[in-house]
């Protein structure tokens, strides 16, 4: 049975090994830190974390200022908090500068569950992406995620790291090299490609496991950056399979779907069935079932697949 970690747990023990690395090291957080895992920093390093209450704003922005001191700050909270409800404060004190902040975003997504709507980050992928200076990762497990933080802190500028609540299986092994920027190929195949993000990695895996048993050889893409994106990965994929598919928990509208059909429109368009959440906000329920109700299973991946190919035969 493949072992399953949340990646805001493995974003915990990461920054935790960080503070006995990287002294400059600093965590901040606005109330939340039992559920964002920087609890365990805090407790090595109390000295180095700065705990804001309900105040984001001000948490973004004194981030800001340790990092124009020198020190390298993490923020975290909520994606939906740590995105919208401070967004003038990344863009103005953060990304426009350029400061070397970084934002480690957990809950995101509808697997947060029951809390509902309110909490469901599923746009917080695209107010990042747009913003200039901003790198933006979504690691697809635990060992990635680990990578992720360790390249956060190398990376002069801001980071945003996209984590979940929920447990998902480890993908890669402790030899696995995070290079930000470079799509990982998971599964070769010559008819289609998925090409997927977070928590849809896996789901991914499992759909071409099925096409596979149907005759089908998918590509399977783990783009962990979203930006820099791998355009080179995108057009090869394209040209070589012909049909392509991506896969994301977040709204189809500015993630990593809008941002693969950038790359073919601007260089080599072929079919393609963008998986995600279609332009509506979530709701309370079981993290489960409400993958399934917006379409976020292997099953619906095995359909988008079948058309992009129909659709490939038709070009």
């Amino acid at each position: 049975m493949t072992e399953k970690i949340a990646t805001r747990d493995a974003y915990g023990r990461a920054l935790a090994a960080l503070g006995k690395e990287c002294p400059d090291v600093v965590v901040l957080d606005a109330d939340l830190s039992k559920s964002t895992k920087t609890i365990d920093f805090k407790k090595n390093y109390p000295e180095r974390f700065f705990d804001f209450g309900v105040a984001e704003q001000n948490m973004i922005g004194t981030a800001a200022g340790l990092a124009a001191s020198g020190k390298i700050p993490f923020c975290s909270s909520f994606a939906v908090f740590a995105t919208g409800r401070v967004y003038d404060q990344i863009r103005q004190s953060v990304a426009y500068p350029g400061l070397n902040v970084k934002i480690c975003a957990s809950h995101a997504g509808v697997t947060v569950g029951e809390d509902g709507s309110s909490h469901q980050s599923i746009e917080d992928i695209a107010l990042m992406r747009v913003l200039p200076n901003m790198t933006v990762f979504v690691p697809a497990d635990a060992v990635e995620t680990a990578g992720a933080v360790r390249a956060a802190v190398r990376i002069q500028g801001p980071v945003y790291v996209r984590l979940g609540r929920s447990a998902v299986p480890v993908l890669h092994g402790e030899d696995f090299i995070f290079e930000p920027g470079e799509a990982v190929l998971l599964r070769k195949g010559g008819d289609a490609t998925i090409i997927a993000a977070g928590i849809m990695v896996s789901a991914a895996l499992e759909a071409a496991g099925v096409l596979a048993g149907q005759g089908i050889e998918t590509r399977v893409l783990n783009m962990h950056t979203i930006k820099p994106i791998d355009v080179r990965a995108i057009i090869r994929a394209a040209r070589e399979t012909g049909a392509v598919v991506t896969a994301e928990e977040h709204s189809i509208i500015g993630g990593l779907g809008s941002a693969v059909a950038e790359v073919l429109g601007e260089n080599h368009p072929a079919p393609l069935r963008r998986v995600g959440i279609r332009d509506v906000f979530g709701e309370s329920g079981k993290p489960e079932e409400l993958l399934e109700k917006y379409g976020l299973t292997p099953g619906k991946l095995v359909a988008a697949v079948h058309e992009v190919l129909q659709r490939k035969k038709s070009v």
